[in-house]
C-alpha cells in the first residue's frame, strides 16, 4: 500500500489576520469594517465630560461687587467734583432756614464804615453794618460772657463765623457748640442776651437760627461760609479784642481797641 500525497483539500488554508491581541481579535479601539468610524485612522473614543448641574456663582458675585465699588467710587468722585465747584452761596441756599440778608440790599446792613462807640443794628444778633475799628479775636475763641456787637461784626467782615447761644443754655448743650468752635481759625462763640432761639450762627450777610445744638445745618453753614463770606479776603482774625462786655468809650484816633466794662477773656 503506497502513501498518497495529500490533495489540495487537505492543505490547511492560511487565514491572514491583522495584529491581534493574542485572542484573534483586532485591538480594541481600531474600527472594524462595519463600525461607524471605519476608515478613520487615529480616532480615539471621546470620554464624556461631566457638566455640573449648578452654576458657580462665587466668581460672578466677586466680579459684581468689584464693578459696584468701581461705579460707586467714580460716581462719588463726580459728585464731589461738582459739589466742590459750586459757589458757597449756593451751598448756603440749600440749607433750609438760612436768611440771606445780602439779597435785601439794605444800605444799613451793607455799611462797612468804622465807627466808635455803641451802635444800633438791624438784626439780632447783627450780620453786618458799621462796626468798631477793632475786631473781636476770632481764632477759635470761646467767650463765656456776651461780647460787643461792634467788635463781633468787624470779625464777620474778616470772614469769621460767629456762633451765639441763648444766655442760660444748659452746660452740656453749650459744650456741643464749643467743640465746633474751640481752636478753629476764623471762629468765635459767645452767649447772647435775648436770643429768640437757642442757637444763632452768622457770617457777614447770612444767618441761621435753630433750637437744636445738634442740628446738622449748623455744621453745613460753618463748612460753606467760614472764610468764604469774608468782605476782606486775607484779613486777620488774630490780634483782636479779647475782652467781653459792651464798648464804653471811643479812643482819640478811632483806631485802637476800645475798653470794656468787664475784663473776662476768651477760652484760648
Amino acid at each position: 500500500m503506497s502513501m498518497s500525497t495529500p490533495g489540495p483539500e487537505r492543505v490547511p488554508s492560511t487565514v491572514k489576520v491583522g495584529k491581534t491581541t493574542g485572542q484573534g481579535k483586532p485591538p480594541v479601539g481600531k474600527p472594524g469594517p462595519n463600525r461607524p468610524n471605519a476608515g478613520k485612522k487615529g480616532r480615539k473614543p471621546v470620554t464624556p465630560v461631566k457638566v455640573s448641574g449648578g452654576r458657580n456663582w462665587g466668581p460672578i458675585a466677586v466680579a459684581g461687587v468689584v464693578v459696584l465699588l468701581a461705579v460707586g467710587i467714580i460716581g462719588y468722585g463726580v459728585f464731589a467734583s461738582v459739589q466742590g465747584s459750586r459757589d458757597w452761596t449756593d451751598k448756603l441756599a440749600d440749607i433750609q432756614g438760612v436768611v440771606n440778608y445780602r439779597a435785601q440790599k439794605n444800605a444799613t446792613l451793607d455799611d462797612r464804615t468804622h465807627k466808635d462807640g455803641a451802635l444800633t443794628y438791624v438784626t439780632s444778633p447783627p450780620v453786618g453794618g458799621a462796626h468798631n475799628p477793632t475786631w473781636q479775636n476770632c481764632m477759635g475763641d470761646v467767650y463765656t460772657e456776651p461780647i460787643a456787637n461792634e467788635h463781633a461784626v468787624h470779625s464777620l467782615e474778616h470772614g469769621a463765623v460767629w456762633v451765639t447761644y441763648k444766655q442760660g443754655l444748659a452746660a452740656d448743650q453749650v459744650a456741643v457748640l464749643q467743640k465746633k468752635v474751640e481752636g478753629k481759625d476764623y471762629m468765635l462763640m459767645s452767649p447772647y442776651a435775648g436770643l429768640d432761639k437757642n442757637v444763632s450762627v452768622q457770617v457777614w450777610g447770612y444767618q441761621y437760627k435753630t433750637d437744636d445744638v445738634n442740628d446738622k445745618a449748623i455744621d453745613d453753614f460753618i463748612s460753606a461760609a467760614r472764610l468764604k463770606a469774608s468782605m476782606e479776603p486775607g484779613a486777620a482774625c488774630s490780634s483782636g479784642n479779647t475782652t467781653t462786655g459792651p464798648v464804653t468809650a471811643a479812643t482819640s484816633n478811632g483806631a485802637s481797641m476800645d475798653s470794656a466794662t468787664t475784663g473776662s477773656t476768651s477760652g484760648n
